[in-house]
């Protein structure tokens, strides 16, 4: 009971903290564009976010496998108690930390780094050479993840410039253009909701005989919390410090925002909504020339340390659990 009692707070801290970080990634444009307030905002993409998660039940369950731990670690790691506590702390760690310096990072890859640091870990407690499957690890997650923000780069830039050269106002706002944008920051939340929640159900569902639905509302709710209560420091970053955004180029970076986060989650295919969110961001600061490439450096420098964090963090809280007893 215990072992059971530590994972579902475990989880609980990294779905909020996820929330917290995350839920205000996909309405970015809408603040940064002038097209809305900091707080319709945050309302907007914690109620879309929060609709999105429990949706994934239905639209996104094939990422369960992704992030259970399964083909990457032996079955005997994956279904010790130490493994799921351990890896939902680190990750609730890494994006902790992150958010109070105020840097969108992503969850994703510190459940990435935190699943292959209990694989380390378990090497120095086990010395098995065969612990981690670097090559699943890599092409499973890695490169999804490294790729997604590159493209929505290359496809902001080039729909921004695509307007420019049709003479397409982006500077105005006016009743449709609010509208569309409004509804494209929303798809972009559900979207977000979507592809990140079953990442963290399926380390709840590691629980035996643990229900999905309940699962799946658990880590909904937290996520939703998370952004309510601790959504302002990192929405100040992505909405003001990034790029300056006119209200139709806003509507630009969230369209692409959500069609590369839905498609990915339609596929089963993890992604980082931070990373495809900023990617946008940066897309369209690069073709207008307002990005302000110093605060993009160290939103860069966060992320490559995101899955080291996750990694070290995992391996130091994997061996503690494991060599306290509690795992036994």
């Amino acid at each position: 009971m215990l072992n059971i009692a530590v994972l579902i707070i475990a989880v609980s801290a990294v779905a909020f903290t996820n929330g917290a970080n995350a839920n205000f990634k996909g309405v970015a444009s809408l603040y940064a564009s002038g097209s809305a307030s900091l707080k319709t905002a945050l309302i907007w993409g914690n109620l879309f976010t929060f609709a999105g998660s429990l949706a994934s039940f239905w639209l996104a369950s094939g990422l369960l496998k992704s992030f259970g731990g399964k083909g990457i670690l032996p079955d005997a790691i994956v279904q010790g108690p130490a493994f799921a506590a351990s890896v939902a702390l680190a990750a609730a760690g890494t994006s902790f930390l992150a958010t109070r310096f105020s840097f969108p990072v992503s969850t994703t890859h510190a459940l990435v780094g935190a699943i292959g640091g209990c694989g380390v870990a378990a090497l120095v407690l086990e010395a098995n050479s065969a612990t981690v499957r670097w090559n699943t690890l890599a092409s499973s997650f890695l490169y999804p993840l490294l790729i997604s923000p590159l493209l929505a780069i290359i496809l902001a830039w080039l729909f921004h410039r695509l307007l420019a050269l049709c003479r397409i106002s982006l500077s105005k706002r006016n009743k449709t253009l609010d509208a569309v944008h409004f509804a494209s920051a929303g798809a972009a939340s559900f979207s977000r909701g979507l592809n990140d929640t079953p990442k963290m159900v399926a380390i709840l569902l590691l629980i035996p005989e643990a229900s999905v639905v309940f699962s799946f509302a658990f880590v909904s709710l937290f996520i939703l919390f998370g952004g309510v209560f601790d959504g302002k420091n990192v929405a100040e970053t992505l909405g003001k410090k990034i790029v300056e955004l006119e209200p139709g180029e806003g509507f630009v970076a969230s369209s692409i925002t959500s069609l590369l986060v839905s498609t990915a989650s339609f596929h089963s295919l993890p992604v980082s909504t931070t990373h495809v969110s900023v990617g946008a961001l940066v897309g369209i600061g690069w073709s207008n020339g307002k990005a302000r490439w110093r605060m993009i450096g160290e939103i860069f420098l966060a992320w490559i340390t995101t899955v080291p964090c996750g990694l070290v963090l995992g391996m130091i809280i994997y061996l503690l659990y494991s060599l306290s007893g509690l795992a036994t």
